[in-house]
């Protein structure tokens, strides 16, 4: 009984932050040149873009940072952190003009990984990122940690704050299931299945190089392969070509042809 009091007392103090918080939200209008220089020393993708994406690519940034919330629990957010949290959305969505996450109005940053209680100290401890539900609807919690570790170059093809973001896609048709209906066309979501289920069966039989949390659901899937497709487009081009091809029909982009 104790022991499921102590438990409860994270997630009821999580509940009055969000109650009690203060809007410290900053309204931005422009990017200065500091964030402009953050971008492109951070954000591989924003480098790869000509002069014209990279000026969408800050308008959608500026916008996502006047729409969304972002907050620290036990952390102090940097104008790096808030950058790269907004990177992590707009890549995802670039290819759609006016694309905005209304299921979305807080990012809150932990400094590492947390606990399904929401605790980010001790151990047991191994949720990088989470897109809440329940009380939590239309939060997502990431750890600061693995949001800077998504954007360094050693992340190779793993980016924790993209994946959370693909999943809030996958939920804005009202299902995370694996299949953005509202992002593809229907006649594409039986291929689309078909593709996913047999590429789990590779990965279970130790014959594919996607990361095998993909084989949890379908879900899980589409976040990893998303993943892997925007953070290393060329190889995942030439290893899974149709899973590419699947991808850059529902995000509209061609990363691995600088197509963006």
């Amino acid at each position: 009984m104790m022991e499921s009091f102590f438990i409860l007392i994270p997630i009821f103090l999580l509940v009055l932050y969000f109650i009690f918080r203060k809007d410290n939200s900053h309204n931005y209008v422009n990017l200065s040149e500091f964030d402009r220089k953050l971008l492109f020393d951070h954000v591989h993708y924003y480098q790869e873009l000509t002069d014209e994406g990279k000026l969408r690519f800050e308008q959608k940034v500026v916008a996502f940072l006047s729409d969304v919330r972002l907050e620290g629990v036990g952390t102090e957010i940097t104008v790096l952190d808030k950058l790269l949290v907004a990177s992590s959305a707009i890549i995802p969505v670039f290819g759609f003009p006016d694309w905005k996450y209304r299921n979305l109005s807080t990012v809150v940053l932990y400094p590492d990984t947390f606990n399904k209680d929401f605790q980010f100290e001790g151990g047991d401890r191994s949720i990088l990122g989470m897109v809440g539900t329940g009380f939590m609807n239309g939060q997502m919690v990431l750890s600061r940690a693995a949001l800077q570790q998504g954007f360094s170059n050693k992340a190779d093809k793993e980016n924790t704050a993209i994946h959370e973001f693909v999943h809030l896609l996958d939920k804005s048709d009202g299902a995370t299931d694996g299949v953005p209906e509202n992002l593809m066309k229907h006649e594409y979501t039986l291929p689309w299945l078909q593709m996913i289920h047999a590429e789990m069966q590779r990965i279970e039989k130790g014959k594919s190089d996607i990361n095998p949390y993909a084989i949890t659901n379908e879900a899980e899937f589409f976040a990893v392969v998303s993943e892997y497709f925007f953070e290393k487009p060329e190889q995942f081009k030439e290893k899974h070509p149709q899973l590419y091809s699947g991808l850059s029909s529902i995000f509209m982009q061609d990363p691995a042809e600088k197509n963006l």
